[in-house]
């Protein structure tokens, strides 16, 4: 095990409210978190999210809002945080890109990659996308769209300064060749080695003309300019650690372990920060991991489309642990899913509802009737596919969480869970206790309370209240069935 674990979010841009994407980054980051701390304590991991506040899209946004800029971003900023806080996220650090610690450090770069010679000033003619807020080429451009959202681009002619990408090329190229595991999933590195091999790196544009945009970090050794909103953004994840500030800190939790994203913002992440690392001379990260996206119907979602999923209204109506569940065991993570409330409803019956909820109730219903809630002596060896079953889970667990693999991990506890219902329907504890056998009866209720404790415990990470809440009811002194851990629900 490390000794410090350091995980981030990207830091979600603030020009609309959250949706199911970002919930699903964060609940990722959150469940291996939990599971780090568990392992090395909770004072030698930092998981870090937050916000990312300028550029013209935000600018716009505020605009169109009728409000103030900055007014706009606390807003929905705001926003983010009462998610988190709704989804149980419990991060150590939220950085927004508007706070003094970071406009300190993203200037310290600015100036450090100025000095050295790495940023440089030039004439740009060409084609701009203002919602992506990228520069492309003529060739890059097919029929004058955006490659990346077909839009319209505008022909900009200005003055702006560059941070020299090609520099660095074959240098990130040769490091993740001889770091295998650097961009998670495998097709993920495929996709960026395939990229860097067939394309030179243009230098990327960095600043933007203060008349043009105004909401954004000055350029130090050039007032009239700001700083391209994904170079300031990218620069979050050594801020937020005292890049500017505190390099006690900072040595403490640099590189960081695992920056998580999405896919498509795995070029920014996989190319731009790496070399704008290697400029700095510092260390670059130990992984990156760029996941899936959720489709409805095989189809991305978008508010152009209509069809994006609001997580706030998930949790209102099938609670914080159902959704998290959902999202964590119905597809493996780093790929694409479907999501349809239709499956989240099916994971919540069959799995949560008829597995675990109807293993832990009947459990303790029958810990209520046959022995008046208290747990007998257990009076012999449990049977020995059992006994090995037990031992191997929380090994197993580690092994995938450890990969962030968290749908085999639950994959893996939804085996002894299911084993344990079937034993249920084998020993026939009813038969037991109408025949007196109270030695086999007294076994198998032990059994039932171990796979139960053990299951809470491989779950702490994962489903945190579920986790907690039936190690607390298998643990106490008398054991009461209560309410459902997770009730049916009920469909037309």
């Amino acid at each position: 095990m490390p000794e410090k674990f350091y995980i981030t979010t990207p830091i979600y841009y603030v020009n609309a409210s959250p949706h199911i994407g970002h919930s699903y980054t964060t609940v990722a980051a959150d469940t291996i978190a939990r599971f780090m701390r568990g392992r090395i304590g909770k004072e030698n991991v930092l998981f870090l999210t937050g916000t990312d506040e300028h550029g013209q899209k935000v600018q716009r946004a505020a605009e169109e809002a009728g409000v103030a800029v900055r007014e706009f971003t606390d807003r929905t900023s705001g926003k983010f945080r009462d998610l988190w806080q709704a989804l149980n996220i419990q991060y150590d650090d939220f950085i927004r890109t508007t706070e003094q610690r970071h406009i300190e450090a993203v200037q310290k770069v600015l100036t450090m990659l100025y000095d050295k010679g790495d940023i440089f000033q030039s004439k740009y003619e060409g084609l701009y996308c203002t919602p992506c807020e990228t520069f492309w080429t003529g060739t890059q451009a097919e029929d004058g769209l955006c490659p990346d959202c077909k839009r319209k681009l505008e022909s900009i002619s200005e003055t702006n300064f560059f941070f020299n990408l090609s520099k660095y090329q074959e240098a990130l190229m040769k490091h993740i060749a001889s770091h295998p595991g650097f961009i998670r999933p495998r097709i993920r590195e495929n996709e960026v080695m395939s990229f860097l091999e067939h394309n030179r790196l243009s230098d990327l544009c960095i600043s933007r003309p203060k008349e043009r945009l105004g909401w954004g970090i000055p350029l130090p050794f050039s007032p009239d300019h700001v700083t391209y909103v994904w170079f300031d953004a990218l620069i979050n994840y050594i801020s937020a650690i005292g890049f500017a500030r505190d390099r006690k800190k900072f040595d403490k939790f640099w590189p960081a372990d695992i920056h998580i994203m999405a896919k498509d913002i795995l070029r920014q992440h996989a190319i731009y920060w790496p070399i704008m690392l290697m400029a700095l001379g510092e260390k670059l990260p130990e992984v990156v991991f760029a996941h899936g996206w959720w489709k409805i119907d095989e189809k991305k979602m978008s508010k152009s489309l209509g069809n994006v999923v609001d997580p706030y209204a998930m949790v209102e109506k099938y609670g914080v642990e159902a959704y998290r569940y959902f999202l964590l065991r119905e597809v493996q993570f780093g790929f694409d899913g479907n999501f349809s409330e239709e499956a989240l409803v099916k994971r919540v019956n069959s799995d949560l509802a008829n597995d675990l909820g109807n293993l832990a109730h009947r459990s303790a219903t029958m810990l209520e009737k046959y022995c008046a809630g208290k747990l007998p002596e257990k009076g012999g060896a449990f049977p020995a596919d059992f006994d090995k079953a037990l031992k191997e889970l929380p090994e197993a667990v580690e092994a995938f969480m450890l990969e962030y693999n968290f749908s085999a991990a639950l994959e893996k506890i939804w085996g002894l869970i299911n084993k344990a219902n079937k034993y249920i329907e084998d020993t026939k504890p009813w038969a037991l206790a109408k025949e007196k056998k109270d030695k086999e009866l007294y076994l198998f209720l032990n059994l039932l309370v171990e796979v139960i404790k053990t299951v809470a415990a491989a779950l702490a990470a994962l489903m945190p209240q579920a986790s907690q809440k039936l190690l607390k009811q298998f643990s106490a002194p008398e054991i009461k069935k209560g309410e459902p851990l997770f009730p049916r629900i009920e469909t037309n």
